[in-house]
């Protein structure tokens, strides 16, 4: 054994390791807060308490329903997305920009990893990035569809008319970084004993959702034992994230059951985070946020536009959540769907730097533009 060549594999282990407990301790301490929160007397539970019953009966058991839905089709239907991008060079702006308007990240990953082996061009993946809306896309079609059968095309149609005018003038192919991995995602294995349990709360509270959605009243003693069920519900989602080894996505390797199970737990946090940050802010400072909001309307687009630079889908989540809630506009939600490029902007980070910037550049442009259209020419649209 050559121990001078297993020295640095073994740094890169510690450091991997101290990144590991960094995160899970992070998490830790959050997931800790929350349950503190939860139990707290008086109106702080109360308040709690009430918002995770919310955001698990209004957005986790169905964006969980929407992506079994859509994950199993695709373990269904199984196909090489690569392939299929590469063999159609013609087609590759339309079919880059439907792969990344399909909800969550994984079609823009594709198309981001094609692009740094040299098999699409750099309109290929500006449509790609500007189509893309991450796993947003879940929650919007989860709990506003009309919504969403309006945004994504839109976001379809953005980005083939963007990719077209960027090879129409951007001809030239920025090389990247061959030798970094272009698949960042973490396999986690076979379903798991969470995930069955998920499954058997998630099951219930869809039908407490739906009641929840056509308004239908329960009883006092029935409502008890439905904010029991719920409570439950949000306690898995919450271990299920603290302890989870995901990265930026799911891997399509994984089960259906697991990759939802995941990626549920993921959204739902940043989804809870947004409803308890409006709910106290609402109970305990006399703030009105919808006015708060109003008084810079017209920036709203500029600002959806500005955080969909960010990184990862987190941000784009929260922008999401603050729409369906009516804090902000159908316009900056719009501007925050084409400018974002979910998870898909740290494999294109890693792979090409440069690229992305200037990709993540370009996608801002139809961005503004669509963003106030809406604004000036559609106000009251979709609000």
């Amino acid at each position: 054994m050559n121990i001078a060549n297993s020295v640095p594999h073994f740094v890169t282990l510690i450091y991997l390791a101290q990144i590991w407990m960094r995160r899970h301790f992070l998490r830790l301490g959050l997931v800790f807060l929350l349950a503190v929160l939860a139990i707290w007397p008086g109106l702080v539970g109360q308040i709690t308490r009430g918002l995770m019953h919310d955001a698990y009966v209004g957005v986790s058991v169905f964006v969980g329903a929407t992506l079994l839905l859509v994950y199993g089709s695709e373990r269904l239907f199984r196909f090489d997305l690569g392939d299929f991008l590469r063999q159609r060079t013609r087609l590759q702006i339309p079919i880059a920009a439907l792969l990344g308007m399909s909800p969550g990240c994984a079609g823009a990953i594709v198309v981001t990893a094609a692009y740094s082996s040299g098999n699409v061009s750099l309109g290929a993946l500006v449509a790609a990035l500007t189509g893309t809306m991450g796993d947003a896309a879940f929650l919007l079609i989860a709990t506003k569809p009309m919504a969403a059968a309006v945004l994504l095309p839109v976001s379809l149609v953005a980005g083939i008319v963007t990719g077209l005018v960027v090879d129409r003038f951007h001809k030239k192919h920025i090389a990247g970084r061959t030798t970094v991995s272009c698949d960042p995602r973490t396999r986690i294995g076979p379903i798991r004993r969470r995930d069955w349990l998920f499954l058997a709360l998630a099951v219930p509270g869809f039908g407490l959702g739906l009641l929840d959605a056509f308004q239908v009243q329960l009883g006092a003693q029935a409502s008890f034992w439905a904010l029991v069920w719920t409570l439950a519900g949000m306690a898995v989602l919450l271990l299920v994230w603290l302890v989870s080894p995901m990265g930026a996505v799911s891997n399509p390797e994984d089960p259906p059951l697991v990759r939802v199970v995941e990626e549920t737990s993921f959204i739902t946090v940043w989804v809870l985070g947004a409803y308890l940050a409006y709910g106290y802010v609402e109970a305990f400072s006399g703030l009105d946020i919808g006015a708060m909001f109003a008084t810079v309307a017209v920036l709203m687009p500029l600002i959806g536009t500005l955080i969909g630079f960010i990184p990862g889908c987190g941000p784009q989540i929260l922008v999401a959540t603050l729409y369906i809630n009516g804090l902000v506009p159908f316009s900056a939600l719009v501007a925050n769907a084409i400018s974002n490029d979910g998870d898909a902007l740290f494999p294109a980070i890693a792979l090409n730097p440069r690229a992305a910037l200037i990709a993540t550049i370009y996608t801002s442009i139809p961005a503004v533009v669509v963003g106030y259209g809406f604004y000036f020419f559609l106000p009251n649209f979709m609000n």
